[in-house]
C-alpha cells in the first residue's frame, strides 16, 4: 500500500498534516516499478550524495550531470564534508553532500531515476552500508512524506545521521522562505525542526573533527580549508598596479618573488596580469594572456610550488580557461561574474574553486558616488554576495566551490571598509539568511596597502601601509577570515601564526 500524506505548516509552528484526496494523485501499485505521478507544479526535492570507491569528486559530478539529464533540475548545492565511514567502518572515509532541485518525477519515479544512475555507474548490491561509488537517496519530496514498499520519505534513520543532517542544513536559510522549507522541518523528529536537531547531534562543533571536516577540491586535493588561515601571496604581473606595478613584469622576476613568498611561508600564489585599482585602464584578455602565461608556466614548473595553490586573479572567462588549462588551481574574479557573461558558465566547466568579490561597477566606475552608498555595508553586501553566489549555483559551480571576498578597497568608503573588517560575522550571519552553504565557504579578505590604511595611518606610499595591513589581517582572522590576500607574506605569516593559536586557545577553552 502507498501512503502519500502532504503537510501544511500552520502559521506559528510546523506541525499540521492534511491528507490528500486520491482524486488529485494517480497511485498505483506499490511494485518495483510503481510510480506516483503528481499531476501539479515541478515538486522541490532534496537529494544525498555519498561515495567513498573511485574518484570520489568525478562520481559526484558524474551523478550530477546525470541527474540533470533525467529531468532533475539543481538549484542549490551543500558544503562537501569528508566524513568517516558509519555502521560497517573499516571501508574508505566518503565524501558526502546533499542538493535542492525540482523535478517532475513523481516520487516512485524519481526513485527509479536515481538507483538507474546508481548502476550505470557500477554500485552493485554488496554488503548494506558498506562501499560504493555512488550512493543517491531523496530525503525531502515537495511537502510530502511518503510511505510503500520501496520507498519512505523522509526514512526514519535520517535523524540520528550527522553527515546527512549536516549537508541537510546547508541547504537551507536560517529564514523559513517557503512553506515546503517549512514543512521540512516539520519532518524533524525533533518538533522545533531540522535546526535544533543539528544542535542536539553536536551542530557545529562536530565540524572539523576526524570524523567530518567540511572540504573544498581544489586541484588532486581535498582541502580542508579550516585547519588553519591560509596566506595569498599576491604577484602582480602589471605596469600599473597601485603597490608593485612594473616589478615583476619579467619572467625572472616573477619566479624570484614567488620563491621568496613561499619560502616565508605561502599558501596559495595569486596571479594578476591586469590592474584593477580604482580608475584602472582595462586590457583585452589578449594583452592580459600575453603578459600572463609566460610566467604562469614557469611558476608551476618551480618544486617548490608542489603542494601550494596557484590562482589567477581575472574577470575574463578566455584568461580563466587558459591559465586553468595550464594548471593553474582557482579563479579569483574582482567582479563575481558581473564583467564578463560567459565567467560563471565557464568556471562550471572548469570545475575549480572560484572567488566570487563583491564590487559595484568595475575599477573605473566602483568608487562613484552611487557605487558608494550603503544604508548598512554589511548587510548589503552580504546581500549582493548571496545573488551572485546564487547566479554561480544556477550556472553549474556548486556551493562547495565558491570562496566568498567582501572586496574590501572596492566600492567602499573607509568607513565601509572598517565596518567590514570588524563586521565578518555579521556578513556570515546575513548571507545564511537565505544560504547557510554560502555563510559557510571559506572568506578572503584583501585589505594589503589599500588606501584606507594610508588615509587612517599617514602613509602615502603602499608599501609603508604594511603595519596597518598586519592589524587589519589580524582584525579579520579574529573575526571570521579564512584566507589572508597579501603582498608582504613574511609579516603577515606571523600574525596569520598568532592569531590562529589564540583561536585554537579560544576553542579549548569553550
Amino acid at each position: 500500500m502507498n501512503v502519500l500524506k502532504r503537510l501544511v505548516p500552520r502559521k506559528n509552528g510546523f506541525r499540521a498534516t492534511l491528507k490528500y484526496p486520491t482524486a488529485q494523485l494517480s497511485l498505483f501499485h506499490s511494485s518495483p516499478n510503481s510510480s506516483v505521478e503528481v499531476y501539479s507544479q515541478d515538486q522541490e526535492v532534496v537529494i544525498a550524495l555519498g561515495s567513498n570507491v573511485g574518484d570520489r569528486l568525478h562520481n559526484f559530478h558524474e551523478a550530477l550531470k546525470l541527474m540533470k539529464k533525467s529531468g532533475i533540475n539543481i538549484s542549490r548545492h551543500a558544503c562537501l564534508y569528508e566524513t568517516a565511514p558509519a555502521y560497517v567502518t573499516d571501508q574508505p572515509q566518503f565524501l558526502n553532500s546533499a542538493v535542492r532541485g525540482f523535478t517532475k518525477l513523481g516520487p516512485h519515479d524519481l526513485l527509479g531515476a536515481l538507483k538507474k544512475i546508481e548502476k550505470e555507474m557500477g554500485r552493485t548490491d554488496g554488503i548494506r552500508y558498506g562501499p560504493r561509488p555512488i550512493d543517491l537517496d531523496i530525503l525531502f519530496y515537495g511537502k510530502f512524506r511518503i510511505g510503500s514498499e520501496i520507498l519512505t520519505v523522509p526514512h526514519e534513520r535520517i535523524w540520528e545521521r550527522p553527515f546527512v543532517i549536516a549537508p541537510l542544513v546547508d541547504l537551507l536559510g536560517s529564514d523559513i522562505e517557503s512553506d515546503t522549507v517549512a514543512c521540512w522541518h516539520s519532518f524533524s523528529v525533533d518538533s522545533s525542526g531540522i535546526f535544533k536537531l543539528w544542535e542536539k547531534l553536536g551542530g557545529e562543533s562536530l565540524i572539523g573533527k576526524e570524523g567530518m571536516k567540511r572540504v573544498m577540491p581544489v586541484g588532486n586535493i581535498i582541502w580542508d580549508w579550516s585547519k588553519k588561515t591560509s596566506v595569498m601571496g599576491i604577484l602582480n604581473l602589471t605596469p600599473d598596479s597601485f603597490s608593485d606595478g612594473g616589478k615583476f613584469n619579467s619572467v625572472g622576476a616573477a619566479v624570484s618573488q614567488v620563491h621568496s613568498m613561499i619560502l616565508e611561508g605561502a599558501d596559495i600564489i595569486d596571479i594578476g596580469a591586469q590592474s584593477t585599482r580604482p580608475n584602472a585602464s582595462r586590457v583585452s584578455p589578449e594583452e592580459e594572456l600575453d603578459r600572463l602565461i609566460p610566467v604562469l608556466e614557469a611558476v608551476l614548473k618551480m618544486p617548490e610550488v608542489e603542494g601550494k595553490f596557484v590562482s589567477i586573479d581575472t574577470f575574463y572567462s578566455q584568461v580563466a580557461s587558459e591559465a586553468v588549462s595550464k594548471g593553474a588551481h582557482i579563479v579569483n574574479d574582482v567582479s563575481g561574474g558581473n564583467l564578463d557573461p560567459n565567467m560563471l558558465n565557464v568556471v562550471a566547466g572548469l570545475m575549480v574553486p572560484y572567488v566570487s568579490m563583491h564590487m559595484r561597477g568595475d575599477p573605473s566606475t566602483m568608487q562613484n558616488s552611487e557605487n558608494l552608498k550603503y544604508e548598512n555595508v554589511c548587510k548589503q553586501v552580504a546581500l549582493e554576495l548571496n545573488e551572485r553566489a546564487r547566479d554561480a549555483e544556477l550556472s553549474g559551480i556548486p556551493a562547495w566551490r565558491i570562496i566568498v571576498d567582501p572586496g574590501i578597497g572596492f566600492s567602499k568608503k573607509t568607513e565601509g571598509n572598517l565596518d567590514i573588517l570588524m563586521g565578518l560575522q555579521t556578513i556570515r550571519r546575513e548571507i545564511g539568511r537565505k544560504s547557510l552553504a554560502v555563510s559557510r565557504a571559506p572568506i578572503l579578505i584583501g585589505p594589503s596597502r589599500k588606501r584606507f590604511i594610508g588615509e587612517i595611518c599617514g602613509c602615502a606610499d603602499a608599501v609603508d601601509r604594511d603595519p596597518g595591513t598586519v592589524a587589519s589581517v589580524t582584525t579579520g582572522i579574529l573575526g571570521g577570515a579564512n584566507i589572508v590576500r597579501v603582498h608582504n607574506v613574511r609579516d603577515n605569516v606571523a600574525a596569520v601564526r598568532l592569531c590562529d593559536a589564540m583561536l585554537d586557545r579560544r576553542k579549548f577553552l569553550a
